[in-house]
């Protein structure tokens, strides 16, 4: 199955669920250009709205195509007007096309399918697949589904490997509870917090099965941590 993920600078009239079509699944994903990127396990696409809190929305298009992580992204500005000069400005800072807003469901369902998956990297080949990210002894093979440690297979559920490669391309970095369930794409429909206190659980037995000892700390009041050290 084909995978999009998709990230929204702003609010969205009909919500968040993911989408599936077919061959093809679309994640979304509400995004603040100041936090970290949530798990892409897809091709990139970034709805990225004129006017945001902290910056325009030329400049985080100017940033996403000067990022390695997200230079091969389809962007969409959401305009607040149809005015010409700003679609040509819009353009000419490195996005793909544009709409007016405000954006609904309906609106980035249809430009998505009706987009050509091929191009910008929007096909089989795009997002993760094909990489692994490593950290120490620590290797995450994300096309195999495999993590190893020390080169020892560890048992894991989708939802803690998924939390595994998130953490090990984070390192070092005090995630909230509800910061994990955001990454992973789980907001919809929502989960309760804990259930992130049964991941951390399931995650820290699979490491210490295989020596890997327990880099997951626990930050009180605030949430996790990968320990590098």
């Amino acid at each position: 199955m084909q995978r999009i993920d998709i990230l929204l600078t702003g609010e969205l009239e009909g919500g968040f669920a993911p989408f599936r079509h077919a061959d093809l699944e679309l994640v979304l994903h509400r995004w603040s250009a100041s936090a970290q990127l949530p798990l892409i396990d897809g091709a990139l696409w970034a709805f990225v709205d004129w006017v945001l809190p902290d910056m325009s929305g030329l400049e985080l298009c100017r940033r996403l195509r000067c990022d390695p992580g997200t230079a091969a992204a389809h962007i969409t500005i959401v305009l607040d007007e149809d005015e010409p000069e700003d679609r040509k400005r819009a353009l000419r800072t490195g996005a793909d096309d544009y709409l007016v807003g405000p954006l609904t469901r309906t609106a980035l369902l249809d430009r998505v399918l009706s987009g050509n998956m091929t191009e910008h990297g929007l096909g089989e080949q795009g997002g993760a697949n094909g990489r692994k990210v490593a950290l120490g002894e620590l290797i995450i093979d994300i096309p195999a589904f495999q993590a190893r440690w020390k080169g020892k297979g560890i048992a894991l559920m989708p939802n803690e490997f998924r939390l595994l490669r998130y953490f090990v391309e984070h390192p070092g970095r005090v995630f909230t509870r509800t910061q994990l369930i955001s990454a992973l794409g789980k907001q919809e429909p929502s989960i309760d917090e804990r259930t992130v206190d049964v991941w951390i659980g399931r995650l820290r037995r699979a490491l210490k099965s295989v020596g890997a000892g327990n880099p997951l700390r626990t930050v009180r009041s605030l949430g996790y941590v990968f320990d590098t050290v």
